[in-house]
C-alpha cells in the first residue's frame, strides 16, 4: 500500500477519486485548507494534511509530501470570474507541486488539465476563460519541463452523470463531455501503469472499458 498525494482534496474530481485509490490499495492524502474538511474524507478512507495552495511555499507543499509515492494534482479555481485564482491556484499551486515532489523525492505526478487549452483562443474569448486556459497551458508546459515522470489528463466538459466506466482516451480526441467520476477511474488508472509516464492525453466519453483504453493509448 502505496500513499498518494492529492491536491486540491476536497475538490469534485478529488472526492470521487478517494474511494477508487482505497480500492486499489492505496492510501488517499487529501491536501486541504480547512479543517472542517477532515471527518468527510477520512470517511472515504482518505488521510488528511492541511495545505493552503494558494498562501503556502513549496517547503509546506513538500512538508505535506512526505510519506507519499506519487502526486495528483486535482486543484482547480474553480467556475467563478476569479481571474486571479485561475494563476494562483491553477498555475501556482502546480508549480509549486512539481518544486515539491522534487524536494520530497517524488518521481511520480498526475496533473488533470482541460481539452484544447494549446490551442489559440478567439480574440473574443472572455478573460476569465483566457486566464483558465493560459494557466492550464502554462501548468502543463512546466510539468512537461520538470524531468518528473508526469502524466498529463485533458478531460471534455465535466458533468456530475454517473460513471459508466467507458472512455475515449488518446492525445487528440473530438471535444465531448465526460463525467467527474470516470476521470477520477482514469487518474486512479494511470498512476501504477510505466507506459502512461510521459504522456499527454485527452479524455472524453467513450465505448472502451478504461483500463482497456488507457493501456491501448499507453501502448499507441
Amino acid at each position: 500500500m502505496s500513499r498518494i498525494a492529492v491536491v486540491g482534496g476536497h475538490g469534485q474530481v478529488a472526492r470521487l477519486l478517494h474511494p477508487i485509490l482505497v480500492r486499489a490499495q492505496h492510501t488517499p492524502v487529501a491536501l486541504v485548507r480547512r479543517e472542517e474538511y477532515r471527518a468527510d474524507l477520512e470517511s472515504m478512507g482518505a488521510e488528511v494534511r492541511l495545505l493552503d495552495i494558494e498562501k503556502d511555499d513549496v517547503d509546506a507543499f513538500a512538508a505535506a509530501f512526505q510519506g507519499c509515492r506519487a502526486v495528483v494534482f486535482a486543484a482547480g479555481g474553480g467556475p467563478d470570474g476569479n481571474i486571479e485564482r485561475k494563476r494562483t491556484v491553477d498555475l501556482e499551486g502546480s508549480l509549486k507541486s512539481i518544486e515539491a515532489a522534487r524536494q520530497a523525492g517524488i518521481d511520480r505526478f498526475v496533473q488533470v488539465s482541460a481539452i484544447g487549452v494549446d490551442e489559440p483562443l478567439p480574440d473574443d474569448t472572455a478573460d476569465v476563460w483566457r486566464a483558465y486556459v493560459e494557466a492550464k497551458r502554462d501548468a502543463d508546459a512546466a510539468l512537461r519541463d520538470s524531468g518528473l515522470q508526469w502524466t498529463i489528463l485533458r478531460p471534455g466538459a465535466l458533468t456530475d452523470d454517473p460513471a459508466t466506466g467507458t472512455v475515449t482516451v488518446a492525445e487528440r480526441v473530438d471535444r465531448g463531455e465526460i463525467p467527474r467520476a470516470d476521470v477520477a477511474a482514469v487518474l486512479a488508472a494511470v498512476l501504477d501503469l510505466e507506459g502512461a509516464i510521459g504522456k499527454q492525453w485527452e479524455l472524453v466519453g467513450g465505448d472502451t472499458a478504461i483500463v482497456e483504453a488507457v493501456q491501448t493509448a499507453a501502448e499507441g
